[in-house]
């Protein structure tokens, strides 16, 4: 059987008996911008990646909820670099390999399988960059929610009677951070629109995607 680029690299790390360590639900992995030693591989759990502007505010990336690398960014030779991004869980607990950085890249350098990752690697984060500048760029607030909607079906979604459940629970907070929306209250109007629509509803604390054809359509204006 052809093992996947991850699936190679999570059993090259387990064959090594790499270091794993736990962190708790909303505890921080890592700081944008702060030193660090260490690559960090999820192995189990969901976090979210996220940088700091320059008003100080929190701009939301990325949920990652499958086991990847978190960041290969900057140079392979430095035993510290600096963080691109914020990394909390959001999980009730997430499993991280935790290997040093310089070590990990002497891998790399050293097996052609690794090498293939890294690539692969790099060009998924480029393209996942443009698309998101995309979103923010051409879409407006009202198609930065529609898409940002539409890419939880894929993270979380799960079909039933009523439409497709999103099975994670996603805050006003961090919608504003994912859709540059300024406020809580403002992304509780947008939502509550969307639900006289009947485009969404909600199970609890849980959004239930009705419509997703009107999602598309307004990501495409």
């Amino acid at each position: 059987m052809v093992l996947s680029d991850i699936e190679f690299l999570i059993n090259f790390l387990e064959e090594r008996h790499v270091t794993t360590i736990k962190k708790r639900r909303h505890t921080y992995l890592t700081y944008h911008g702060l030193e660090e030693r260490y690559t960090y591989v999820l192995k189990h759990g969901i976090i979210k990646n996220s940088i700091i502007l320059q008003d100080g505010r929190e701009f939301n990336l990325s949920y990652i909820t499958k086991p990847d690398v978190i960041s290969l960014l900057r140079d392979e030779i430095s035993k510290f670099t600096d963080q691109p991004f914020n990394v909390r869980i959001e999980s009730e607990e997430a499993t991280f390999y935790q290997i040093d950085r310089v070590i990990f890249w002497e891998y790399v350098n050293s097996t052609p399988e690794l090498q293939n990752y890294v690539k692969n690697y790099y060009r998924k984060k480029l393209s996942e960059n443009i698309y998101r500048l995309q979103r923010m760029m051409m879409n407006g607030k009202k198609g930065g929610l529609a898409a940002f909607l539409y890419s939880l079906i894929d993270l979380f979604g799960i079909q039933n009677k009523d439409g497709i459940l999103i099975d994670f629970v996603v805050t006003n907070e961090d919608i504003a951070g994912f859709c540059g929306i300024s406020s809580r209250s403002s992304v509780n109007r947008m939502l509550s629109q969307l639900r006289q629509d009947q485009v969404i509803d909600f199970s609890g604390h849980h959004i239930v995607i009705k419509d997703v054809s009107y999602l598309l359509d307004n990501i495409a204006n």
